[in-house]
């Protein structure tokens, strides 16, 4: 039976104002916001001063509150927040991937420890039910890998790159503008945050629990107008795609550009759209669509959980006991196009299995098979962009090694 739930609210912003006001033009959820904890004290607001405070511990050690729902971007005092929500015996609910990301393990244990659910749903992918469908729908199934695009601000980016031919910093500006990217928009464009959202899905698809700095991410900040050309020239587009697959009692994960062929699925993907698509034993190949950006989305999907609550929900890692004996691994390779200006800064020695190169408008492209950790090498030196190959699959060094060994 649904219950009455009463909320503390930590942070009033994009995401924070979306949530109320789905919060109070849905008549379906039981629950209400008791308290906003904010940090300014002279930034105006659209709601009476009462309902807000700059004392954590009035939303912390209020005994009416239900529900800590966190929703700040200082993913520090967000755990912290978190921690202490669940030592005080109140249920959470937050969006902020950085700080799970970071501590997904730890926040696993307190969970068990307090018997207080900590709910997510929000922090992968804006309105797409992916946590939720990762836990109740695939929950018996044999999943084999999940992979899209999980940020909607590049992918806004890259569409108005393409279909309007604007250039990438029009493109980025205009989705600040539209509260899509931040004003320090490196975690969108260097593909931090859509690393930070696989962590998570890793998580709930094989039951790992891998750190943020083990996952190599590459960015669309250096994608140039040689790139785009190419990518014309060949009917394709470009998507930054996030990627984590099983192989044995491996799992890989990737965050990179990929050109795209333009019947793949996810070419039609566009503006603050994201995409998941789940491959599975049993229900085979599955692809969600929804905004992944935008206040009302994220908001949305925050109060989904707050509904879930009401009928004493949480997450119960099922794929834990599975995962119990899988790790993550980077050795891996995968096919991509390295492109570059300066002599010598690639060379065919730095790929696992090389099939050639070409020069052209100035700058120098090769290709093949190249290991995960040298694209982690590559992202440091900012001479160089890397993008996927189309429809690249990667595959691991050891079963690399073995089709050279076979074809031999």
């Amino acid at each position: 039976m649904k219950k009455k739930l009463k909320l503390g609210l930590f942070g009033f912003g994009c995401v924070g104002q979306g949530l109320y006001h789905v919060l109070h033009e849905t008549h379906g959820v039981k629950a209400e916001i008791k308290r906003i904890g904010v940090k300014h004290r002279d930034k105006q607001r659209p709601l009476p001063t009462d309902m807000f405070t700059y004392n954590p511990d009035d939303i912390l050690n209020d005994p009416q509150i239900d529900v800590v729902v966190e929703l700040i971007d200082d993913a520090q005092t967000a755990f912290e927040l978190v921690k202490r929500s669940l030592e005080k015996g109140k249920a959470v609910v937050t969006a902020n991937k950085k700080m799970l990301a970071e501590h997904l393990e730890e926040i696993y244990q307190l969970q068990r420890k307090y018997d207080r659910p900590v709910l997510y749903e929000g922090a992968v992918c804006g309105s797409i039910p992916i946590i939720r469908n990762l836990e109740e729908y695939y929950d018996n199934d044999l999943l084999s890998s999940i992979e899209g695009i999980f940020n909607g601000s590049t992918n806004y980016i890259l569409t108005k790159v393409f279909e309007e031919r604007k250039n990438y910093a029009d493109a980025l500006r205009q989705a600040q503008d539209l509260g899509f990217a931040e004003s320090d928009p490196a975690l969108d464009v260097k593909a931090f945050d859509p690393k930070f959202k696989l962590v998570i899905a890793i998580a709930h698809t094989f039951g790992v629990f891998v750190r943020p700095e083990e996952v190599i991410n590459f960015g669309i900040d250096r994608i140039s107008e040689v790139d785009l050309r190419y990518a014309r020239d060949n009917n394709y587009t470009i998507k930054l795609v996030a990627r984590a697959f099983k192989e044995g009692d491996q799992v890989f994960g990737l965050v990179a550009p990929q050109y795209v062929d333009a019947h793949h699925p996810l070419a039609a993907v566009r503006n603050e759209y994201n995409a998941v698509q789940v491959q599975s034993a049993f229900a085979e190949k599955q692809l969600f669509v929804g905004k992944g950006a935008g206040s009302y989305p994220t908001g949305s999907a925050v109060l989904s959980d707050i509904s879930a609550l009401t009928y004493d929900y949480r997450y119960e890692y099922k794929k834990r006991k599975e995962g119990a004996t899988f790790h993550f691994s980077n050795a891996a390779s995968v096919e991509v196009i390295v492109s570059f200006v300066t002599d010598k800064t690639v060379t065919p020695n730095d790929f696992v299995e090389f099939t050639g190169g070409y020069r052209g408008n100035g700058h120098q492209f090769l290709t093949g098979a190249v290991a995960l950790e040298k694209i982690r090498t590559w992202a440091e030196n900012p001479e160089i962009n890397v993008i996927l190959a189309p429809d690249a699959l990667p595959k691991s060094l050891k079963r690399l090694e073995s089709e050279h060994v076979t074809t031999a």
